[in-house]
C-alpha cells in the first residue's frame, strides 16, 4: 500500500482550511500543508484570527500549527513534495456563456490540475475535494494524460466533503460517512486504500464507503439536492399553514416522528442559503438538461423556484404589514450569514430580503455578530443585487455593532439568521426605543416560546407558518398580494 507522508491541500477556504486541519491533528505522523495564492487569507490562517469563524477551529489550528501543519502562499513547492493533493478549490455557478446560472465553472479545478501536472514528479494522487460536477475526474484525467511525462503517474480519486458550516469540526471528527471513489483499476484501488488508510486513523472501517468516481460525484449532488428538497418541501407547507390556521412547527413535528421520514431538515424559514445547496442543485438540473431528461431538470428546479418563492413572500409580507410602503423607514435585519455559528454569507436569505427591501427604498441597518462589515456590503453591493443604482447602499444599509442600536427608533425587526443571542435580547428595552406599531418578523422561528410576551409588550409579532393573533390587523387587498407572490416588489425609481 502508499504510505502517505506529506499532503497538501490546494485552496484554504470552508473545505480546505477546517478538513485539513482535522486530518493534521489526527495524523501527527503526515505532514499536512495548505495553500493558496491569495496572501492575506494564508496570513490570516497563520494568526490568532483565522478567516473563517467555525466553532473549535481555532483550537484544532492551534494544537498543530507550525508543527505538522502549515499554511503557505508557495503552492508548487508544496505540490512538488507531497504525495496526495486535494484540490479544494471554488466552483462558483457560472454567469456567463454557456450554463450560464446553473453549469458549475470549473475554471479553477482545471488551473489546479494543470498546475500539478506541470510541476509535479514521480506519482500523485489528486483528490477531488471540491463539490464538482459528474465527471470531472475524466476531465482531470485527461488534463494529466494530456501531460505525462515518463516520470509522472497521476491517480484521480474523488472525496467529497459532507460537512455542514457552524458543526463543520464535529462533522470531520464524527462523520456519518466517509466517501471515496476511484478508478477500478489496480492501480485506483491502491489509490483509494491509501486515502482509506488515512481517514482510519479515526474513522471507523464501516463508515468509509468505496465507490467508482462517478457514483461518489454524484452522490454528492444528490445528497445536497435532497436536503434542500426536503427545506423547500416544509417551506411549501408553510405557505399553507399561515392560510389555514396550522402551525407549520406542528405539522413539521408530526410527520417528522414519521420514521421514514425523519425529523432532520424540517425548519421552516426564509430560505436555504450557503455555498453548496442551491449551487449543487443547479448543477444537477444543468446535468439532467445536457444529457435530455428535461423531466428531471424541471422536478429539481422547483427547489430552487420555492426556495426564491419564500423570500419573495417573506419580503412582500414585511411590505404589506407596514402598510405597504417601507421607503425611508428604518429596518434592522438581525442576521447576515446564511447561519448561525458561521460567518458565510454566500446565497444568505439575508442578501435577497435585503434587496427587496431597498427596491421599496427602506434604510436597513444591519447586525451580525460574526460578519464583517466589509462582507456585507460588498455582498449587496454586487451587481445583481445593486441593479443600476450600486450607490444605493451607502444611501440606505448602515452597519451596526450593537444589535440595540440597530432597533433603536426603527419601525421593524427582521430576524434573517437564528443566532442564540437573538433570543437573549432585552425586548421590552427594544420595544421601548422602537416607533409605534412596532413589527417582530421572525424569520427563523427563533422566538415561538416569546410571542405572547412580545405582543403583551407591544410588538406586533409575524412568524413564517403560523397565523398569530394581532392587535393590529392588517390585510393587503388582493391585487398587491398577487403582484408580491409572483415577483419582487417593484424597484422605486432613483429621486
Amino acid at each position: 500500500m502508499v504510505q502517505i507522508k506529506r499532503i497538501c491541500c490546494i485552496g484554504a477556504g470552508y473545505v480546505g482550511g477546517p478538513t485539513c486541519s482535522v486530518i493534521a491533528q489526527m495524523c501527527p505522523e503526515i505532514t499536512v500543508t495548505v495553500v493558496d495564492v491569495n496572501e492575506d487569507r494564508i496570513k490570516a490562517w497563520n494568526s490568532d484570527s483565522l478567516p473563517i469563524f467555525e466553532p473549535g477551529l481555532q483550537e484544532v489550528v492551534e494544537s498543530c500549527r507550525g508543527v505538522n501543519l502549515f499554511f503557505s502562499t508557495d503552492v508548487d513547492e508544496a505540490i512538488k513534495e507531497a504525495d496526495l493533493v486535494f484540490i479544494s478549490v471554488n466552483t462558483p455557478t457560472k454567469t456567463f456563456g454557456i450554463g450560464k446560472g446553473r453549469a458549475a465553472d470549473l475554471k479553477y479545478i482545471e488551473a489546479c490540475a494543470r498546475r500539478i501536472a506541470d510541476v509535479s514528479n514521480g506519482c500523485k494522487i489528486v483528490v477531488e475535494k471540491s463539490t464538482v460536477p459528474v465527471r470531472a475526474a475524466e476531465s482531470i484525467r485527461r488534463i494529466f494524460n494530456a501531460n505525462t511525462r515518463s516520470s509522472l503517474n497521476f491517480q484521480v480519486l474523488s472525496n467529497p466533503e459532507f460537512l455542514a458550516e457552524g458543526t463543520a469540526i464535529s462533522d470531520l471528527k464524527n462523520p456519518d460517512r466517509v466517501l471515496i471513489g476511484g478508478d477500478e483499476t489496480p492501480e485506483g484501488q491502491r489509490a483509494i486504500e491509501a486515502l482509506r488508510s488515512i481517514y482510519e486513523h479515526w474513522v471507523p472501517k464501516t463508515k468509509i464507503i468505496t465507490t467508482n468516481t462517478w457514483s461518489s460525484e454524484l452522490s454528492k449532488l444528490a445528497a445536497n439536492a435532497f436536503l434542500a428538497q426536503r427545506i423547500s418541501s416544509i417551506n411549501s407547507i408553510s405557505a399553507l399553514c399561515e392560510v389555514t390556521g396550522a402551525d407549520v412547527e406542528e405539522v413539521a413535528h408530526a410527520i417528522g416522528t414519521d420514521k421514514r421520514i425523519g425529523s432532520n431538515f424540517l425548519k421552516a424559514s426564509v430560505g436555504f442559503g450557503g455555498s453548496c445547496f442551491q449551487k449543487d442543485v443547479l448543477n444537477l438540473v444543468y446535468l439532467c438538461e445536457a444529457l435530455n431528461l428535461p423531466e428531471v431538470a424541471r422536478y429539481w428546479q422547483q427547489v430552487i423556484e420555492i426556495n426564491d418563492y419564500q423570500r419573495r413572500r417573506f419580503s412582500s409580507r414585511i411590505i404589506g404589514c407596514l402598510f405597504n410602503t417601507v421607503t425611508d423607514k428604518k429596518i434592522a435585519l438581525l442576521g447576515f450569514a446564511f447561519k448561525k455559528n458561521t460567518g458565510d454569507t454566500r446565497e444568505s436569505s439575508s442578501i435577497y430580503i435585503s434587496k427587496y427591501l431597498m427596491d421599496e427604498g427602506a434604510r436597513l441597518h444591519v447586525y451580525d455578530p460574526k460578519v464583517k462589515k466589509e462582507q456585507i456590503i460588498q455582498d449587496l453591493s454586487h451587481p445583481t443585487i445593486s441593479e443600476d443604482d450600486p450607490d444605493r447602499v451607502s444611501r440606505l444599509v448602515t452597519i451596526s455593532t450593537d444589535p440595540y442600536e440597530a432597533c433603536e427608533n426603527a419601525h421593524a425587526i427582521v430576524i434573517c439568521t437564528e443566532w442564540d443571542m437573538f433570543k437573549e435580547l432585552d425586548y421590552e428595552r427594544i420595544c421601548k426605543a422602537m416607533l409605534k406599531p412596532a413589527f417582530i418578523f421572525d424569520g427563523r422561528r427563533i422566538l415561538d416560546s416569546l410571542y405572547d410576551k412580545l405582543q403583551n409588550m407591544g410588538f406586533q409579532v409575524e412568524t413564517i407558518g403560523k397565523r398569530i393573533s394581532q392587535k393590529i390587523p392588517f390585510t393587503v387587498n388582493n391585487d398587491i398580494a398577487k403582484v408580491d407572490l409572483q415577483a419582487p416588489p417593484t424597484k422605486k425609481s432613483k429621486s
